[in-house]
């Protein structure tokens, strides 16, 4: 379970507070397949890189699995973003000199040893993305959904708890959007993963879905706060 409690996150451009979540509170359960909606400013995304210690609130407690992120020292924070959790960004953030089969092991490019152990593991999970006859392929050779396909590929080769995706599908059209998607709910089914996507199309939300609702920095529908 994730519990945000009273969260704050204020951002500073020279002598000026900007504030971006004023006191949000919420709770996703375990295993859900949540959705973030809310409109551009709103804190969604800033919601979403503080589940993932991507950066510290100004305020306020997060926990997840009952461990208050604000106790964690470093080194467990690291190991908590490299082992448990996965992120899927809007941009695909690939490297462009890399295959589609090295581009979902670059977490662990530094580490031979972990390469040669993972790549069988990486280039089953290509093929379960789709892509087994794209494996070779850099980033310039693929379509944006297919992009998108290996940086999801890249997210689960650690197999994480959490899954944290940051409007998916913003780069790519109707049709793609809807196929990453569909390939997102068939893995979350699959593996039992809990996962939170940010998204601004409404048109990917089925009626069973989770959906907290963030404006200027609330939670717009309280109900809904405590899945």
């Amino acid at each position: 379970m994730i519990i945000v409690d009273r969260v704050t996150k204020t951002y500073r451009r020279g002598t000026v507070e900007i504030p971006v979540l004023r006191g949000l509170s919420c709770t996703i359960e375990k295993g859900t397949f949540t959705i973030i909606v809310g409109p551009s400013g709103s804190g969604k995304s800033t919601l979403l890189y503080l589940l993932g210690m991507l950066d510290e609130p100004s305020s306020g407690e997060i926990s997840i699995g009952g461990r208050k992120l604000s106790t964690l020292d470093d080194r467990t924070r690291n190991h908590m973003r490299r082992d448990e959790i996965g992120f899927v960004f809007q941009s695909f953030n690939l490297l462009g000199n890399l295959s589609a089969v090295d581009n979902v092991l670059a977490p662990f490019l530094t580490n031979p040893r972990d390469v040669a152990e993972k790549r069988p593991a990486a280039m089953s999970l290509l093929k379960d993305v789709g892509l087994g006859d794209r494996l070779d392929h850099r980033p310039a050779e693929l379509s944006g959904g297919e992009q998108q396909r290996v940086a999801i590929a890249r997210a689960l080769l650690k197999r994480p708890s959490l899954i944290l995706a940051d409007e998916p599908t913003g780069e790519l059209d109707s049709e793609n959007g809807a196929d990453i998607f569909r390939l997102l709910r068939t893995l979350h089914t699959e593996l039992a993963t809990t996962v939170v996507i940010v998204t601004h199309d409404d048109r990917f939300l089925q009626a069973d879905d989770p959906v907290l609702e963030i404006r200027d920095g609330m939670i717009a529908n309280p109900a809904a706060a405590e899945l």
